[in-house]
Parts: C-alpha cells; structure tokens; sequence
C-alpha cells in the first residue's frame, strides 16, 4: 500500500523496553525481512535515539496541565475494578491520584487526563471506529516511574518524527489508536491514516504471536519457499495472483504485488487463516 501510493516503507525498531530487549534481536529481525525481499527505505529508526524528543513532548503536555503523578500499582488498580476487564490492558484507571497523590508515596507514573467524550477516527478497512477512553482506558500512563516513556507516546513522537502518513497494522492495536489520536491532537499533531488488518491466526484460532512462531528459527526449513510464502501471504490479503508468480524470487512478486494490488479486494476477502 505504500509503495503504490508512491510512498517508502519504514523499519522502526520499537527498543524502548530495555527489561524485553534480547542481543541480537534486532539483527534477527532484519535478517528475516531481507530474506524475503522485504527491503526498507532510509535509515532503521530505533526508539532509544529519541528520549529527548519524548521528554520535550511529555514536558509540553505537562505545561498544558494535562499530565499529573500517580502512585498506584497494578494491584492497586486491578483491586479497584468493579468487573473483570479481558485484555491487556486490565482495568480502566479509576483516577485514584488526579486530584492528588496519597502521600508519602513514591511516583510509580505519570497519566494524562482522558476527555470525557468520545474518541473517533475513520480506519481504512473497518470503517468509523469510536471510542470512550475513560471507560477502555482511564488517565493512561505516558512515562514509568524509572523514567521510561510508554508505548503511546513513543510511537506518536516517531511518527512525527518520521513524516509517517499512512500506518497499516493488527487489529490487536485498534483499540489503543483512540489514545494515540488524542495524543496528536494535545500535541497538536498531525493524524495519519489508519488501516487495521485481520489477524493471522493458528489452528486454534489464537493469532500467530512473534513470541511463540519466531519465523527466523524456522528459515532452514522455509529455505527455498520464501516466494511460495509471499504469493501466499498475498492471497490472504484477496489478491489473485498469477499462478506462475509462485516460482518467481521474491523481488518479482513483491514488484507485482505494488503493481496490482487492490486494496477493494483485499478489506472484502482478508481473513484469519494463512494457507501454506
């Protein structure tokens, strides 16, 4: 989608969680995406280059009044849910510390105060997608106690930072764009378009997680069939491919998949099982 639109596909390497990060994970997964001809434009971005512009960002909402302290833990929080809450997420913030910490408590984060009325973008595939963040989320958290920036405003800042434009992604973060979109809008930010795809999922209908089908450990076996790969991943997004794309490299398929793909066909047929 990026590429026929005349855009560049970006590689973004979201290292911000140093407690998750493993040597030589990065380089795996570039590896993986070369393999399969999946080259990115410019230079890999990496979260960890950006702290001070998450800092300026995290100090403009400050001066907005928009972000105050919070002692609760998740146990605290998750005691403080009338109902289960699936997800994970777990329960919305009850905005126990908005009007004050209880003191003496140490600042384990900082929130952002929600609006009270709804959140709504218009996604590319799933159509008008509202929401209301203090029923989902509560005041959310935008920077850890230790001094780490959370997900939600790191990826806003990098987006900006990037020129993205155009975010194509798993329904597994729908529900977490509302928030992101309010950010922009704090923040004065511009919002990109967003497309958000079904899930490939296993044989028991749970998606396909990195963590469990690490596709790298797997390559001596798919050596070979990484075109065979593509046509199938093509043919889950609702394309009709040629039949003797399937043995053409990588490169060719990935050329002819800019050239003709139709996004039409691709939000009417994608669903969850990935054929191989």
């Amino acid at each position: 989608m990026a590429k026929q639109g005349g855009g560049s596909w970006l590689l973004r390497l979201d290292d911000l969680d140093s407690r998750r990060q493993q040597p030589g994970m990065a380089d795996d997964i570039m590896r993986t995406l070369e393999s399969f001809g999946l080259l990115w434009d410019g230079a890999v971005a990496r979260q960890s280059q950006h702290l001070e512009e998450y800092e300026a960002a995290f100090a403009a909402l400050q001066r907005g009044g928009v972000v105050y302290p919070c002692s609760c833990s998740r146990r605290e929080i998750a005691g403080s849910a009338s109902a289960p809450h699936p997800g994970d997420d777990g329960p919305p913030y009850a905005g126990s510390c908005r009007e004050g910490m209880k003191a003496p408590s140490p600042v384990r984060s900082w929130r952002v105060r929600v609006p009270e009325g709804e959140i709504c973008f218009i996604d590319r595939r799933r159509g008008e997608y509202c929401q209301l963040l203090p029923t989902v989320c509560g005041d959310f958290v935008l920077k850890r106690g230790d001094g780490e920036f959370a997900y939600q405003l790191a990826v806003v800042v990098d987006d900006v930072l990037a020129g993205v434009n155009q975010v194509v992604r798993g329904d597994d973060l729908l529900a977490s764009t509302p928030r992101q979109i309010y950010l922009q809008r704090l923040l004065g930010f511009p919002q990109p378009e967003y497309c958000h795809l079904p899930l490939v999922t296993g044989e028991a209908g749970v998606k396909l997680s990195k963590r469990d089908n690490l596709i790298s450990q797997q390559l001596g076996s798919v050596a070979g069939r990484e075109g065979e790969l593509l046509v199938a991943a093509l043919r889950f997004l609702g394309q009709n491919l040629p039949p003797e794309l399937a043995g053409e490299p990588c490169s060719h398929i990935l050329r002819w998949g800019t050239d003709h793909f139709q996004s039409d066909s691709f939000f009417a047929s994608a669903s969850g099982k990935l054929g191989v």
